[in-house]
This record gives structure tokens, C-alpha cells and sequence, in this order.
């Protein structure tokens, strides 16, 4: 098994708490993000939408992160990411996917790089861009995890979900870019608790080999 990532990616750190909670290791290829490493012929020949992070396993490769958390939950199904009720299934699913498809794709580097190098934001109008898309979905986030079917330590129950999974590197970067998180304690609630297991110590960008 083979995955490309890079370190500050939030969608490759959410492959690595996966990896990690399931014991699972793989090959590390590092694909450095602001060199434009991703716009490689030979990254793009893995994924040829130039993102990351991607999964390699005997020849054949998957990208987007929750697909391939996905894959490796079937193919690894212990332990489980996912509830068994199939309600409780789509709502941890909901969970990952606001986070995913709502915060995460408006704040990313190549939406940033846009309004920086394109529409010519300065620094401070990017800063706001960014804390208002947080503050819209975090808001939301917020309401849907205080409302959990299932309370408990985590975004559903006693154990971590495909959900912590998604939570915890969106959390990082809103603290990475300063965002104010008072107004969201279910959501700092969860990430602490979560952040004090191992599997997603190891997994923080700070720690991984590529780090700067």
C-alpha cells in the first residue's frame, strides 16, 4: 500500500488518523503542495485531478480522502468508522461530508492561492475570507454535534467515527489561521478529546516527515 500526501494537508491528515486507527502503514510518497509538486506529470498520472491525498494498492489507485477511508473500512473493517444502524451510519456520514464538501473545499490552498495571485486579496481580505467560511460552517457543525443521536466523548458515542476523523484536521486549521473557536464548545470538546488518543497524535502535520 502506497499513499502520497502532504503534510499540512487536511485531507491527507484525515487518511493518516484512518491509517493510524487501524493499524494499518503504507509507503509515504510526499507531494509538496506550494512547490506544485501535485501538478507533476508523474504525481498526475496517479491522480489526475492534482490533489491529495491518493492510495496505491497493487497498481491500482484511489483518490478523495473519504473514499478512500472508505475503501480501507471495508477492506479493514476492525475497527469499524462507521455505526452499524443504517441511520446512524448516514448521519456520521453527514457529519464528515459538511466538513469535506462545505468548510474544507472554500478554504483550501488553491482556492487561496486564487484570491491571492488572481483576484489580488491581500493578506487581510484572505484572513477574513477565511475566518467567515469557517465561521458559517463551524456554526452550523456546531448545532448538528450538540444535537448527536448518540452523545458521548466523540461526534457520535464513546469511540472515534469517520466524523472525528473529518473534525479534527478542520480544527487544526482554523487554529492554524487564528480563528476564533469560543462559540463552538461541542465542537472543542470533541476535537480535545480526540486529539488525546495516539492515532491521532501520530498523525498531526507537525509530526510527519515532511513537515517544515
Amino acid at each position: 500500500m502506497e499513499v502520497y500526501g502532504y503534510f499540512r494537508s487536511s485531507a491527507a491528515y484525515r487518511l493518516r488518523i484512518a491509517l493510524n486507527l487501524k493499524g494499518l502503514t503504507a509507503e509515504q510518497h510526499f507531494i509538496h503542495l506550494r512547490r506544485k509538486e501535485q501538478r507533476s506529470p508523474g504525481y498526475l498520472a496517479v491522480n489526475p485531478m492534482g490533489l491529495v491525498p491518493a492510495l496505491v494498492e497493487d497498481g491500482r489507485a484511489l483518490t478523495q480522502s473519504l473514499a478512500i477511508i472508505d475503501y480501507l473500512d471495508e477492506t479493514h473493517p476492525t475497527p469499524a468508522l462507521l455505526p452499524r444502524d443504517p441511520f446512524d451510519r448516514a448521519w456520521v456520514r453527514s457529519v464528515a461530508l459538511a466538513i469535506a464538501c462545505d468548510i474544507h473545499p472554500v478554504n483550501n490552498l488553491r482556492v487561496l492561492n486564487h484570491l491571492r495571485d488572481d483576484l489580488g486579496l491581500d493578506e487581510q481580505a484572505r484572513n477574513a475570507w477565511y475566518a467567515h467560511w469557517v465561521a458559517e460552517g463551524f456554526g452550523g457543525l456546531e448545532a448538528m454535534l450538540a444535537a448527536s443521536p448518540q452523545p458521548g466523548a466523540f461526534c457520535f458515542g464513546d469511540e472515534p467515527t469517520l466524523a472525528d476523523v473529518c473534525l479534527v484536521p478542520q480544527v487544526f486549521n482554523a487554529e492554524r489561521m487564528n480563528c476564533p473557536l469560543d462559540a463552538y464548545p461541542t465542537i472543542r470538546r470533541i476535537a480535545a478529546a480526540a486529539r488525546a488518543l495516539p492515532a491521532f497524535q501520530a498523525a498531526e502535520s507537525g509530526r510527519q516527515p515532511d513537515a517544515e
